[in-house]
């Protein structure tokens, strides 16, 4: 295949992923094919990813890089994720996502309530990285770009803290309800979500910060960008092409191509799956923050307070 045409056939799974020609070019199936991005296996695979992304995304802009994602790999059966190797960043990773089960007992009170992080996550070293997982399910989301040997001592700090769960095998009957009480059904977000992670960085703004958000909102759910990419990549990469996700459009109000500064209006595009009529309504904030003083001295203080 001609080099050219070949770059080309990556070039939308480069965008959307972070992965290198080098590696996506022995997955071309042949000529005039672009690269697709594939979906969660199944259902538990989608839970877990869209959990963690819940999770995570609460971490705000502390890098260029979204939750500080430099990489996705995905694959059917496991999502890798390659994050920057700044303790700050791993730090809030630990700090979101390992479960803290509340000593409150009121009968009535719902389980969900009770558990901080994601119910049921374990982690496991594996060479070159973390594993995440549940006891007893096939999920994984592997974790990599940085010391598993940091990673633990971030996790022991925490489990002193709060009395983490990291170390049990199995699950407490409290995660156990918590995760229950979530049913899993064709149409839940989730599958939004995990779509969404496994596309990260069609997210990414060209400036020095970048953080994207995402939480449910009545039968959709919300995607938040605060120095996101021009609307016409991000829509581009989401409804066409082999990665793209067959939305649709429905309202749409920009102002990148306007030639003055918009300082409070931004962006805003509402999707519609087709599959399962779920709306996903995007908002890009335009905040143009900048790595100034005043927020070297703000990650300062996190990675102080964190290591």
């Amino acid at each position: 295949m001609n080099p050219a045409a070949a770059l080309h056939l990556t070039a939308d799974r480069r965008r959307s992923t972070g992965e290198s020609h080098q590696a996506l070019h022995p997955l071309l199936a042949g000529p005039g094919q672009g690269l697709p991005i594939p979906a969660a296996r199944d259902a538990e695979q989608a839970r877990l990813e869209a959990e963690v992304f819940q999770r995570v995304c609460a971490m705000g802009g502390l890098s260029s890089h979204p939750m500080g994602i430099v990489r996705v790999r995905p694959e059917k059966d496991v999502l890798t994720l390659q994050l920057i190797d700044e303790p700050v960043v791993l730090g809030h990773w630990v700090e979101f996502l390992y479960p803290r089960v509340s000593d409150v007992k009121d009968a009535g009170e719902d389980p969900r309530d009770r558990v901080g992080g994601v119910p049921g996550l374990r982690s496991a070293r594996v060479p070159g990285g973390v594993r995440l997982y549940r006891p007893g399910m096939k999920a994984a989301i592997l974790l990599r770009g940085f010391s598993p040997d940091r990673w633990e001592r971030f996790a022991t700090k925490r489990e002193g803290v709060y009395g983490s769960l990291l170390r049990r095998p199995d699950w407490t009957p409290v995660e156990e309800a918590a995760y229950a009480a979530q049913t899993a059904r064709p149409c839940d977000p989730f599958w939004l979500m995990s779509s969404l992670l496994r596309r990260i960085r069609a997210t990414v703004g060209a400036g020095p910060v970048n953080s994207t958000d995402t939480w449910t909102s009545g039968r959709g759910i919300r995607l938040e960008t605060t120095d996101g990419p021009p609307c016409s990549d991000l829509v581009r990469l989401l409804t066409q092409g082999p990665c793209g996700l067959g939305w649709e459009v429905t309202a749409k109000t920009c102002t990148c191509r306007c030639d003055h500064r918009h300082t409070s209006t931004g962006c805003s595009v509402d999707f519609l799956d087709p599959a399962t009529g779920q709306p996903v309504w995007y908002s890009n904030l335009k905040w143009n923050r900048t790595p100034d003083d005043n927020r070297v001295r703000a990650l300062a203080g996190l990675q102080a307070a964190l290591t």
